[in-house]
């Protein structure tokens, strides 16, 4: 496996081939946990793994470098996927300074029992020199949390960016160019749907500044590194970060007597006489990661639900949440689903929910009493077309 980024700089991180939950995020393809050597006249990690991992990072650090030989070790993000192993990696570095933001720092202290680092607290703009090369630091609030910052080495025009164009991605190789590119960018896109939509804004802030940057290579925090694709990682990110809506409709729903499945079935097919990608979902047997994944860059979504004791049924109102925190915008859509005695209940709350999360409403709920009548059925693929409709003006 090849380690090295530039001469002198390597992976020294852990692969975590079977992980299959990110707290809620399905990860069917494992991921990493991506840390950094970078050797000079000083020599500084960048970044930890997750805490179970911590051994396997001290043993591959160790085989390029004496432990007492580390002068720093730089935290860009307190999450213990990223942190779990520094209260590990400190004792074994008798030398080492803890290099973060002050942020990051009072999270630290809040994680771990800290009282024997020495800190060396930076701020934005804040540089270090390793001797050849400099560590430059820039920070990067809410790309995902408060404290967040990337390190950047001009003289390598390398850029190690913590969450930012990461993948749940477990992988025996380092490098984009070393794996199926539609591939890993399905991963980041799934990666940004799941871990870091809800912050389009700051992210597409972040990016600004980093296209100031000389960039030659991205080091992410998880999965692989880029080298050949950066322009492809970044054109795709501009358009993530506004949700841009493609050609594109998904319908959702849960069922109990097939009578929701059947209107999803009619939506279905009226958005198909459309020249658009058109997408149904099972809520109850697709996992919400894929689902999320879809309405990032859907143009309409339709959601339907059955009536569950006068409201929607359990695993529905759990995408829903799940959606709902994550925020995906400039979206239009709307609400269908059965009920029996009274109107009350699934549809109805679903377009609640809807309006919560500002999808543009293309209609009021479409309802079907027990089972959808013909007349019903033609409905839906009436409103399933002008979902198409509003989809084919993104081509």
């Amino acid at each position: 496996m090849n380690t090295e980024l530039k001469e002198g700089i390597n992976w020294v991180g852990y692969i975590d081939w079977t992980v299959r939950d990110f707290h809620g995020y399905k990860t069917e393809s494992g991921s990493t946990y991506n840390a950094y050597l970078v050797q000079d006249e000083k020599n500084a990690v960048i970044d930890a793994v997750k805490g179970p991992f911590v051994d396997k990072l001290i043993e591959r650090i160790k085989a390029l470098a004496e432990l007492e030989s580390i002068n720093y070790v730089v935290c860009n993000h307190a999450e213990p996927d990223h942190s779990g192993g520094l209260p590990g990696l400190m004792a074994v570095c008798p030398n080492a300074e803890l290099v973060c933001n002050a942020k990051c720092k009072a999270a630290l202290e809040m994680h771990f029992d800290t009282s024997s680092w020495k800190w060396h607290v930076v701020a934005d703009g804040d540089t270090i020199s390793l001797g050849k090369r400099t560590l430059a630091f820039v920070d990067t609030p809410m790309v995902h949390w408060p404290e967040s910052m990337f390190t950047y080495l001009p003289e390598e025009k390398l850029l190690f960016s913590m969450d930012a164009f990461g993948q749940h991605y477990a992988s025996a190789f380092r490098f984009d160019d070393e794996e199926p590119l539609d591939v890993i960018l399905q991963e980041a896109k799934a990666y940004y749907a799941n871990i870091v939509m809800l912050y389009g804004r700051p992210i597409a802030q972040t990016m600004a500044r980093a296209a100031d940057l000389e960039i030659e290579m991205i080091a992410p925090s998880h999965g692989v590194i880029w080298r050949s694709h950066i322009k492809e990682v970044f054109e795709a990110y501009q358009k993530w970060v506004v949700c841009k809506p493609t050609p594109k409709v998904v319908v959702l729903y849960t069922t109990m007597w097939k009578a929701t499945e059947q209107m999803a079935q009619a939506i279905l097919e009226g958005a198909q006489e459309c020249d658009v990608e058109a997408q149904l979902y099972n809520v109850d047997s697709t996992h919400m990661t894929r689902i999320v994944t879809e309405v990032l860059d859907c143009a309409t979504v339709a959601i339907g639900s059955p009536t569950l004791n006068n409201g929607i049924m359990p695993s529905m109102a759990a995408v829903l949440c799940y959606m709902k925190g994550l925020r995906p915008t400039h979206k239009k859509g709307f609400a269908f689903g059965s009920y029996g005695w009274s109107k009350r209940g699934g549809p109805t709350e679903v377009g609640q929910v809807m309006e919560e999360m500002k999808i543009e409403i293309m209609q009021e709920p479409l309802r079907a009493q027990y089972t959808p009548s013909p007349e019903t059925l033609e409905e839906c693929r009436e409103a399933g077309r002008a979902m198409g409709k509003i989809a084919e003006e993104y081509k």
